[in-house]
């Protein structure tokens, strides 16, 4: 069976990994640049290290992953006290190196760069603003229309927090930011707090990252997450922090259930045990007499783990995954797809022959993967396939940093389950319900962003955007189930 996948086939793309570090007297670029290698599963395109010495800026970026982009002799000219850092994929401009992040505005002040993990919704509002203004965008993303909104302010009187508080309230959408300065680093979310951003501590420096597994890998201390509608100013005096925006939390529950690692922290704990908890709850919603489960690699392990314990079933390892695939421009010829290359998954029919299997995955967006996964399951000697999967329906697309297809190609927003499971050639399918979702999370559920399962966007989208991803007609809701 052939099973040629590729690396994202059927997940919605990732969001960026932002990362920042003031700490004189260390090498703050290879701080940076293993803090990027811990992110890197958040963007795959481009990588770049800004760093700051005595007010003096170097900077390289590329398109590629953190270690192709980077190697010893580059690292070790990047000397300074501080440094950001940015792993990418495309969001808002394309895939080309000119959108490679950091990004940079020349100030009266000196220069400031820019990490952006998010995306705007007024960004064209934005840009015909500072196109008005005579300045140079040379990007094609909303990260350069935000530095430049900051150097605007700063040059027109206001100092770094100042002038970066009066950019931010002209920003509308989801925006984790690190910024570096000659004077120091800041840190930001947008009002909601759609994206993360964690503050930790190294002895008695401090490092900004995505996720808190990019402080475990330089050995830093988690402290606390970056409130929404905060700025914090991290200088040789210390960590300064400012309220600009009342905060109205809307965490992006996706970031839970399949974005950010499981070995990262949100809610005082380790998106695993969440992600077991989705699993367990799953199997209590739609449990199945099968004699196996199987997990599909790696988003759906800690979810199948949950299923398999609380119906005390056997879990086994049907599918292999090759973990050197990454990102690749290279594709097979037609050829070898139908000679079986296996690019991405192989399975195990050991495991699966003469078996009823449970397969179990975070998400169903396009359906392409899942029925590539399930014929080969049954080519390799299933006798029965049933899938369970530990999130709702996904209906409708994201707006605010997460590349997901426009609504039409979100297979859940055109066919039923009954459609989806006949597509993708299933025994019977189950999701999670978004109560059991949002209850596994054991924290008020308003306190999260749903609006990929539920259409509802608590950032206003303008009309004009919404029509680039959205069908006219509203979908009808798909049923939580179908089959035995």
């Amino acid at each position: 069976m052939t099973l040629s996948l590729s690396p994202t086939d059927d997940k919605p793309e990732e969001a960026c990994g932002v990362f920042g570090v003031f700490a004189p007297g260390e090498d703050v670029a290879k701080l940076t640049y293993f803090g990027l290698f811990a992110l890197q599963h958040r963007g795959q395109e481009s990588a770049g290290i800004a760093v700051f010495d005595s007010g003096k800026l170097t900077m390289h970026k590329d398109m590629g992953l953190v270690a192709q982009v980077f190697d010893e002799e580059l690292l070790s000219n990047l000397k300074g006290q501080l440094a950001i850092g940015h792993t990418r994929y495309s969001t808002t401009g394309s895939s080309r190196k000119v959108n490679a992040q950091p990004v940079l505005s020349n100030t009266r002040l000196g220069p400031i760069v820019l990490a952006h993990n998010g995306n705007l919704v007024n960004s064209g509002r934005l840009r015909s603003e500072l196109l008005e203004r005579k300045h140079t965008l040379l990007a094609t993303t909303d990260s350069e229309e935000i530095v430049h909104a900051i150097g605007e302010a700063v040059d027109d009187g206001d100092d770094w927090v100042d002038g970066t508080v009066r950019a931010l309230k002209r920003c509308q959408g989801a925006f984790s930011l690190v910024m570096g300065t000659p004077a120091g680093l800041m840190g930001t979310r947008d009002p909601n707090g759609i994206r993360p951003l964690v503050i930790g501590r190294l002895d008695n420096r401090y490092v900004l990252a995505s996720e808190t597994c990019a402080l475990d890998i330089i050995g830093a201390e988690y402290l606390r997450d970056v409130e929404p509608g905060e700025l914090v100013w991290i200088t040789s005096e210390g960590m300064a922090s400012y309220h600009w925006a009342e905060p109205q939390p809307k965490l992006c529950i996706f970031e839970m259930i399949y974005f950010a690692r499981p070995d990262s922290v949100m809610n005082d704990e380790s998106l695993y045990q969440y992600r077991v908890r989705l699993g367990e709850l799953l199997a209590q919603e739609a449990p199945v007499q099968a004699d196996v489960v199987v997990a599909v690699p790696d988003s759906g392990r800690p979810a199948a783990i949950g299923f398999a314990r609380t119906l005390g079933l056997p879990l086994d390892e049907g599918l292999i995954k090759n973990r050197y695939v990454g990102r690749t421009f290279i594709q097979p010829t037609q050829s070898m797809r139908e000679k079986g290359i296996k690019m991405k998954l192989n399975p195990l029919r050991d495991v699966l022959e003469g078996k009823r299997v449970v397969l179990v995955d975070d998400s169903i967006v396009r359906g392409t993967t899942s029925r590539k996964i399930v014929s080969a399951l049954r080519d390799s000697g299933a006798v029965e396939v049933h899938m369970r999967i530990s999130s709702p329906p996904v209906t409708h697309p994201c707006f605010y940093g997460i590349d997901t297809d426009s609504q039409d190609q979100l297979i859940a927003a055109t066919k039923s389950v009954a459609e989806i499971a006949e597509h993708i050639g299933v025994d019977s399918l189950a999701y999670l319900s978004r109560e059991g979702m949002l209850r596994a999370t054991r924290s008020d559920s308003s306190r999260f962003c749903a609006a990929c399962f539920t259409g509802s966007y608590p950032i206003a989208v303008p009309e004009s955007i919404k029509h680039t991803k959205l069908m006219l007609e509203k979908p009808t809701p798909p049923q939580a189930r179908i089959g035995s």
